[in-house]
């Protein structure tokens, strides 16, 4: 496992992040334990918790009070109050009472990082910002963060009042998000990514067809259907190169850029997350990044 600075904190962080769901405990406390368990034994440093459900919050306290507070990192979703139901709350009572059974229930003793959940124009008042501020000052958290991909991200990044953006990216992201992470990272803001490998991605025949025009020029005919050159310049080589899955390809390339600090995964069991910490130590192919950078450009034209 390698490890990056995050932001301004002082703090290195695994280039993995484990992220943990209520799902996590559909099997009891324990098996949300065991994960956490397999992601310190591969390396990983920093957890995220999706929700504030006490009793999840509970069990990853304990698999993680193994270990000293200072080489682990804790970041945790706000602002959802039923991830289940869509519920949305981001007053100051509903925030600050998250917090309060996350480190209740955890025993942590602080959050390292408090990441609002993708919060709409007008869903964060500034009272509830004031009193994240007060948590923040207090050190029950240490940074805090916005969450999202829309364009109210650019107006919350303006104000300088976060330390964190956290952001989809991918091979096929867009210029804005490219710009957007600019613009963070000129705030002094650490970066973070999520959702690496797109569900319009995540078969060979979606990677070949993404954004591309389904007729040819001027809407006639397009590539015969047993063309050999089908799938040139586009995503179609994510899913054929040999010695790599298409999603540890765009693992690996999230994890290139220097911007990012740290990446979230899912996994559901052990052997997963040992397959994921793996990626980080592996370089890309020859050729690789050309060809994901062809594929973006055609992509974009189309």
């Amino acid at each position: 496992m390698r490890y990056r600075p995050l932001g301004r904190s002082g703090s290195a962080v695994s280039a993995l992040t484990l992220k943990i769901g209520s799902d996590a405990l559909a099997g009891g406390p324990s098996r949300a334990q065991s994960l956490v368990f397999a992601g310190l034994e591969a390396g990983i440093n920093t957890v995220h918790l999706t929700s504030a459900d006490p009793v999840l919050a509970e069990a990853v306290g304990q698999a993680l009070s193994q270990v000293d507070r200072k080489l682990i990192q804790l970041s945790v979703s706000l602002g959802r109050v039923d991830a289940r139901r869509g519920g949305r709350d981001f007053s100051p009572e509903a925030l600050t009472g998250s917090i309060d059974r996350i480190l209740h229930a955890s025993g942590l003793g602080w959050i390292d990082l408090a990441l609002l959940d993708e919060p709409g124009e007008d869903e964060m008042p500034q009272t509830a910002l004031n009193a994240l501020k007060a948590q923040r000052t207090a050190g029950r958290i240490r940074m805090l963060g916005i969450a999202g991909d829309g364009e109210v991200m650019d107006a919350y990044i303006s104000t300088g009042a976060f330390d964190v953006l956290a952001t989809s990216y991918h091979v096929n992201s867009p210029w804005q998000t490219k710009h957007r992470i600019r613009a963070a990272l000129e705030r002094d803001m650490a970066v973070v990514a999520y959702g690496y490998f797109p569900e319009e991605l995540d078969t060979a025949k979606k990677a070949e067809t993404v954004h591309v025009p389904r007729k040819g020029l001027f809407g006639l005919g397009g590539r015969p259907k047993h063309d050999p050159l089908a799938g040139a310049g586009t995503f179609a080589f994510l899913h054929r190169t040999h010695g790599w899955s298409a999603e540890h390809i765009c693992l690996a390339f999230a994890l290139t850029d220097p911007s990012v600090a740290t990446v979230m995964v899912d996994a559901s069991h052990s052997e997963r997350i040992e397959a994921l910490a793996a990626v980080p130590e592996r370089d890309l192919p020859p050729g690789l990044a050309a060809q994901i950078e062809m594929a973006r450009v055609r992509m974009a034209a189309a």
